[in-house]
């Protein structure tokens, strides 16, 4: 599924994060930016060792923030990673969770890249539930595209048919009620 925000395009797209052929992808990191499971596993894995060596200088990264590297033997040029927040349910998760997406954008903008592709942060281990986490990412994907603008693609890669299909509702319900969202793609 697509939309047209301004002069950028958001897709949602089942898949792996780690053959994404944007320029940067994003890692839903740990706080020591360390490999590990789930989508840092992965993409440490897929872009090698040399990913951790650039990494372990970074000095980590806190929850919310993002720090950017190569990609290594990633497709992508750059991996940015950001730290999701661990859902409890205090309410302050939800901050948090927007910040990542948010500075992730600022990020990528900043170093001049067009193109990006996220993983559903916070919805693996960090227990974030799946509906309210995709509401945030698409909220603030679409809030930065039309305000900022800069990026000509936005990618939204989830890993399961299920986690799309949450994505997909919730873009619709989002483009139904905002002027500035032009459907240019229905997948499903």
């Amino acid at each position: 599924m697509k939309v047209q925000v301004g002069s950028s395009v958001l897709e949602l797209v089942q898949g792996d994060i780690t053959k994404q052929d944007t320029e940067a992808v994003v890692n839903a990191a740990n706080d020591r930016l360390a490999p590990g499971g789930g989508v840092a596993g992965a993409i440490h894995e897929a872009a090698g060792p040399e990913l951790w060596e650039e990494c372990r200088g970074l000095g980590g990264c806190r929850t919310g923030e993002a720090k950017i590297t190569r990609g290594y033997r990633l497709p992508a040029r750059y991996v940015i990673h950001t730290v999701g927040p661990v859902y409890s349910g205090s309410g302050r998760e939800a901050q948090l969770l927007e910040a990542c997406y948010r500075n992730s954008l600022h990020l990528a903008l900043d170093m001049g890249i067009e193109s990006v592709a996220f993983p559903a942060i916070s919805t693996g281990a960090f227990g974030y539930p799946l509906r309210e986490a995709a509401d945030i990412a698409l909220r603030t994907a679409i809030d930065f595209l039309k305000h900022q603008g800069g990026l000509a693609l936005v990618r939204f890669v989830l890993y399961s048919s299920s986690a799309l299909r949450v994505h997909e509702e919730r873009l619709r319900e989002i483009a139904a009620d905002d002027a500035e969202i032009e459907l240019i793609e229905n997948s499903s």
